[in-house]
């Protein structure tokens, strides 16, 4: 009996050691099954995360490369502020009269020596130069002309001068002889593509460029809004692109662009339109004021289009007056107009420069008032077609700095932006 109770409990050992290794194999297997499924998981996950990371830096990879503009935003800014700092040293270190000279561009007629301007440049230190007439001698003769000019500045110890011509093409090109191309009217300019004619005024600055010119005084971004051949200044000649305001403004863009890739800038103009007057400004005061124009018009949203798109050197004002806006004042003597319209709403920041200040509009103006008014609505440069009114008008700013603090104070603004200009076109 004792040995078969022996054999009993043996047996019931084996049973339960067996038992015990199968369900601990059993464990073993489980544990190791849970711990492949999740390792097997984390790796997904991480797999997935790390899939995700490098998307997530390609995109950012990807934007970066497709969006430079943050970058050349930076640049350009950049840039701006060195242009600015440099102006303020260089205007720092000019006398009061220094500075106003800097505000008059006299004219150079053709036919008229260069050497008639040095006592202008040397001695009255003007620091800016129209070309006028009809300039047939070439680029070699218009370079000749350019090039003794700027030695006038520099022997003068003087900033480069701003040297601008009208440019625009058909019935107003002032350059033209070996060198120079024919350029078409502005109205045939508006039948190109924005490409052709970015391309094409490109071409057409090159001549510019090595005469010597630095400033072409185009485009007209006046919008005709009457009948063409009534509207003496704008539509009778063909000097606007001949397109409603948007198609004026797109095409003005290509224009200035264009004369930016062959080394040129550019002054849009009539600021704030002259395609809705009869008279000519140059030679009536008749006929010249604009009864329709508002400040919020698409005559003059088509110049703001072409300033924040196009960015031109300089904004020229018209001399017509404009009965919606400021009924008793001419464009380029509007405080509202200079500076609350076009300065504070566009914004613009660059050089305003008046039309011919020699002109019928505004021939009952004193001559030696005339860029003092220009400066006092906010404008900069006092642009004159006659020789006999460089001298009044220098003297005419000047006196009024010497007893007007606050004028002073806008004359040396502005002579920053000039001289801020003249870097930025790299002539100083």
């Amino acid at each position: 009996m004792k040995h078969q109770a022996d054999d009993d409990s043996r047996g019931k050992r084996r049973i339960a050691l067996i038992v015990t290794v199968v369900a601990l194999a059993i464990a073993v297997c489980l544990a190791v099954t849970v711990w492949a499924l999740s390792h097997r998981s984390a790796a997904h996950n991480a797999s997935q995360q790390t899939s995700s990371q490098s998307a997530a830096s390609n995109t950012a990879n990807s934007s970066d490369s497709a969006a430079p503009s943050t970058s050349d935003s930076s640049k350009a800014t950049s840039s701006q502020n060195d242009a600015q700092a440099r102006a303020d040293s260089i205007v720092g270190g000019m006398s009061l009269d220094d500075r106003a000279g800097q505000l008059v561009m006299a004219a150079l007629q053709y036919g008229t020596d260069a050497s008639s301007l040095q006592s202008v440049i040397e001695q009255q230190h003007v620091g800016n130069v129209i070309l006028m007439g009809n300039w047939t001698s070439g680029v070699q003769g218009v370079a000749s002309a350019s090039n003794a000019l700027q030695s006038y500045a520099s022997q003068a110890g003087l900033p480069a001068l701003l040297i601008a011509t009208d440019q625009e093409g058909g019935m107003v090109q002032h350059l033209t002889g070996a060198g120079f191309a024919t350029i078409p009217s502005a109205v045939e300019q508006g039948r190109m593509s924005v490409d052709q004619l970015r391309s094409s005024a490109a071409s057409w600055a090159a001549p510019l460029k090595q005469s010597g010119v630095n400033v072409d005084l185009a485009p007209s971004v006046d919008t005709v809004t009457i009948d063409r051949a009534s509207n003496a200044p704008i539509g009778a000649l063909d000097r606007d692109f001949g397109l409603d305001a948007q198609g004026n403004a797109e095409h003005a863009v290509a224009f200035i662009e264009g004369m930016r890739d062959g080394g040129i800038g550019s002054a849009v103009k009539h600021y704030p339109g002259l395609g809705s007057v009869q008279g000519n400004t140059d030679f009536t005061a008749d006929g010249i004021t604009d009864t329709s124009t508002t400040s919020d018009s698409a005559q003059i949203q088509a110049f703001t289009t072409a300033i924040k798109q196009g960015k031109p050197a300089m904004v020229m004002m018209s001399l017509a007056t404009y009965s919606q806006i400021d009924p008793n004042t001419p464009a380029a003597f509007s405080h509202k107009i200079v500076t609350d319209i076009l300065r504070n709403g566009t914004p613009y920041d660059g050089v305003v420069i008046s039309d011919s200040l020699s002109a019928s509009a505004v021939g009952n103006v004193a001559t030696d008032q005339l860029g003092v008014r220009l400066i006092e609505a906010g404008g900069d440069l006092a642009c004159v077609n006659s020789p006999d009114y460089t001298q009044p008008i220098v003297d005419g700013i000047r006196e009024k700095a010497a007893t007007d603090a606050d004028f002073a104070a806008q004359v040396t603004a502005s002579a920053k932006r000039v001289i801020k200009l003249k870097i930025e076109l790299g002539l100083i």
